[in-house]
């Protein structure tokens, strides 16, 4: 065997070769140079080292470095920020910025046949996170997670645990409802354990979701087009949308009257009107003018008195403090905010707002809540400024409590709610945008008002008796005025959210009515009504009806909203929502192959097996296993049953000016239709669809069409901008002014304005000018 001699400083044939091992293990055969008799020695396993048993390794002791100071793990920069300012030293705050690891896009990351195991993956721009976060774990004495409360913030802690493979027996779970000095000390001195009851209800959700989703998603793209998905929680939103544009399309009107008397009591000066309400006793219909002609002419015959005076109060109560969807509905009504942007805008106001150089707080508690509940503390706070800024008698005598309607409420949440009602609004303005301020304005003002005494009226109905020799006639007047104003001096409902029995002013009925008082009729007013459709969802009562049918959680509201938007099934118009053709197809096929996915009581059923297995230690895979099982004989039926509905694209007869080489077709957004190049995404050419009106330009004589701004608001202008600059926020009318022939645009439901002119005309009185009568 050849060494090499480090004294001849060459190869030579290596005598009395002996094998060895050393004494880290390693096996080398050591000899002597047959020259000089230096001892040489060469690396490497060999025959002669057959038999024998290398030494045993010492164990040599890792000096171990002593580990000092506190990590906390959250999942946001401003968080952390807000965080650091309430720890101070001895605490390093940082932030995973959202998940730190998830299933692989690539590919299901299911494994079926081995009890849905999944297969989680860090992303690649997450690495360098990871690794940073491993070492700081590394040099920490104690780690806290303190990822939100919900499940998916125990979930995104199990993960950071997992990924950065932090010691569990030096990991600590923190959670706290709103991110105030108060509550990180409390949430700090208390930590625990991760609930992995916690973890495997969102893990279950997360498997289920991508199960359903890598199963339908590839069927659509065959079937129908590429870029489609369907989801256990989308498409039943879906299904509610095309169910309901259906009700609307398939709806026929029924023609109906009302019929309303002035009546002047005797020895008054003041009229009044009521309506009629009952004919001989009964209830009656009149669905045509003809039937309410003989009822006038009896009407005008007719003897009145008052034959009955009810004075009474109404309370009306309370609002409850906001949860997820409410806040999300109301934002909706009042501010016109998307769900999407009401959530950014509250997660926001959670994290913290800069109020000065020094303070870093919090604003309101923990926004993605099913939750009414309220801490004593908030309440007894509440309860004094109610009290020094308002007066007693504004406080009901124990601070109110309400039950959480939802059926399934996750974990003990707060209501969302200012985390101290005396950063009122006006003090804290100056340090947020227009948009912050007046959602927490909202906020604010709806926590204030639920601790409050409901509001009392005075009510007042006036029954008034018609009779002639043929029948007898009874009308109501009612009307109500405000005893005392409760929580209504600081909060009032948007519309759509009180409705109120009275229909009236207490003001407009004389005061000196008198029980048996003789009324002189001094005119009937008939009115001709038509039944409504049900009115198409907008993304406040869409969110509603969500809830109220337990599909998805506070958590899933947003996004699933914006999915269906992106994927161009549902577009928004005037906030109203729009199934598209596409939206209508895919709705169909999943009715027909996958009726239990898109069926409304299967997604409620699925949330309740979710809250079994985090409240209950329900095992996870056996709820999966039930699920997929049957689910998955239905997709290999689809993939050989269902009917291929490819829609041919919709040419418009132009060539793409970007590339030159493809055609420009229609597609379905977020917004409705536009325009885009057949060859996307290798050319990403883009314009809006012009949709005209039908009404000419007022200054050039164009086609008006519509137009979007860069935010979705619809607005009117020229075809022929930019030659012609004529814009309209307000929808212009084919019908020309009766008084100058200037262009007409809606005002609002019942009356239109004239460009020209300004004249004001109602809508009503121009549809029969323009019916001719």
């Amino acid at each position: 065997m050849e060494a090499y001699c480090v004294k001849c400083k060459q190869k030579r044939e290596m005598k009395d070769p002996n094998a060895e091992f050393t004494a880290a293990g390693a096996p080398g055969t050591r000899g002597t140079c047959p020259v000089c008799g230096t001892t040489m020695f060469r690396m490497g396993n060999t025959p002669a080292h057959e038999g024998l048993e290398p030494p045993e390794r010492p164990v040599r002791a890792k000096k171990e470095t002593p580990r000092k100071g506190n990590l906390v793990i959250v999942e946001s920069p401003a968080k952390a920020r807000t965080i650091g300012r309430y720890l101070g030293k001895g605490y390093r705050v940082e932030a995973s910025v959202g998940h730190i690891r998830d299933l692989l896009r690539s590919q299901l990351s299911v494994d079926v046949e081995n009890d849905f195991t999944p297969k989680y993956r860090v992303p690649n721009e997450k690495r360098p996170l990871i690794k940073e976060l491993r070492k700081l774990a590394s040099q920490a004495e104690n780690i806290y997670l303190a990822t939100d409360l919900d499940r998916e913030g125990e979930a995104i802690a199990w993960h950071l645990l997992e990924a950065a493979e932090i010691d569990p027996e030096r990991a600590q779970r923190v959670v706290f409802p709103e991110i105030t000095k108060q509550a990180i000390e409390e949430a700090f001195s208390h930590p625990r354990k991760i609930n992995m009851d916690l973890v495997n209800a969102q893990q279950a959700r997360r498997i289920l979701d991508r199960l359903v989703g890598y199963s339908l998603s590839p069927i659509l793209w065959r079937k129908v087009r590429n870029r489609l998905s369907a989801g256990r929680v989308q498409s039943v939103a879906l299904r509610l949308i095309v169910e309901r544009e259906r009700e609307i399309e398939n709806f026929i009107p029924t023609e109906y009257w009302s019929i309303e008397a002035e009546f002047l009591p005797e020895g008054g000066q003041t009229t009044f009107k009521a309506k009629l309400t009952r004919i001989d006793d009964e209830k009656f219909e009149l669905g045509s003018e003809e039937q309410v002609r003989p009822v006038l002419a009896d009407l005008e015959q007719a003897a009145y008195q008052v034959s009955e005076i009810k004075r009474g109060t109404r309370k009306r109560n309370a609002p409850v403090p906001y949860t997820t969807s409410t806040l999300q509905q109301e934002a909706s009504r009042r501010l016109s905010f998307t769900a999407r942007r009401t959530m950014a805008l509250a997660q926001q106001l959670y994290e913290g707002i800069s109020i000065d150089e020094e303070e870093t707080v919090g604003l309101i508690t923990y926004m993605r809540t099913d939750s009414t509940n309220v801490s004593p503390l908030a309440q007894e706070e509440a309860r004094a400024y109610i009290a020094k800024r308002h007066g007693g008698e504004f406080l009901p005598k124990k601070a109110p409590t309400y039950k959480t309607k939802s059926k399934s409420a996750q974990e003990a949440h707060e209501a969302i709610r200012p985390t101290s009602v005396l950063r009122t609004p006006k003090k804290v303005k100056e340090h947020l945008t227009r948009d912050q301020y007046r959602l927490y304005q909202m906020i604010w003002q709806r926590f204030v008002a639920s601790q409050m005494k409901a509001a009392l009226y005075d009510t007042l109905r006036v029954f008034v008796t018609g009779k002639t020799d043929q029948h007898e006639y009874r009308l109501r007047a009612s009307g109500s005025a405000i005893r005392f104003l409760g929580y209504l001096v600081v909060y009032q409902e948007a519309r759509g959210e009180f409705e109120s029995e009275e229909n009236g002013d207490i003001a407009n009925i004389p005061a000196d009515l008198q029980e048996g008082q003789r009324q002189i009729l001094k005119g009937l007013f008939p009115e001709q009504h038509f039944t409504q459709p049900p009115p198409r969802y907008s993304e406040a009562t869409l969110v509603k009806a969500m809830e109220e049918n337990g599909i998805g959680r506070p958590s899933t509201y947003a996004p699933t909203l914006s999915t269906l938007q992106n994927r161009g099934y549902v577009f928004r118009q005037e906030r109203r929502l729009y199934p598209t053709e596409t939206g209508v197809i895919v709705n169909d096929l999943l009715l027909d192959h996958f009726p239990e996915i898109v069926d409304i009581g299967f997604s409620a059923r699925m949330e309740e097996d979710l809250d079994r297995i985090a409240h209950q230690h329900t095992e996870w895979v056996d709820v999966i296993r039930d699920f997929y099982e049957p689910f998955a004989e239905q997709v290999e039926r689809a993939n050989e049953e269902m009917p291929e509905m490819k829609a041919e694209p919709e040419y418009i007869g132009r060539e793409c000016p970007t590339c030159g080489q493809g055609q420009l077709i229609l597609r379905w957004g977020r917004f409705g239709k536009f325009i885009s190049c057949e060859r996307f995404p290798d050319c990403r050419h883009t314009e809006q669809y012009l949709e005209k009106i039908g009404v000419t330009c007022p200054e050039d004589g164009g086609e008006l069409v519509e137009r979007r701004t860069r935010k979705g608001r619809i607005f009117y202008g020229c075809a022929n901008y930019p030659e012609c600059e004529f814009t309209s926020w307000k929808k212009p009318l084919p019908a020309p002014c009766p008084h100058c022939q200037g262009t007409l645009v809606v005002m609002n439901k019942q009356s239109a304005q004239c460009l020209a002119c300004e004249t004001v005309t109602d809508l009503d009185q121009l549809q029969l000018e323009e019916s001719g009568q």
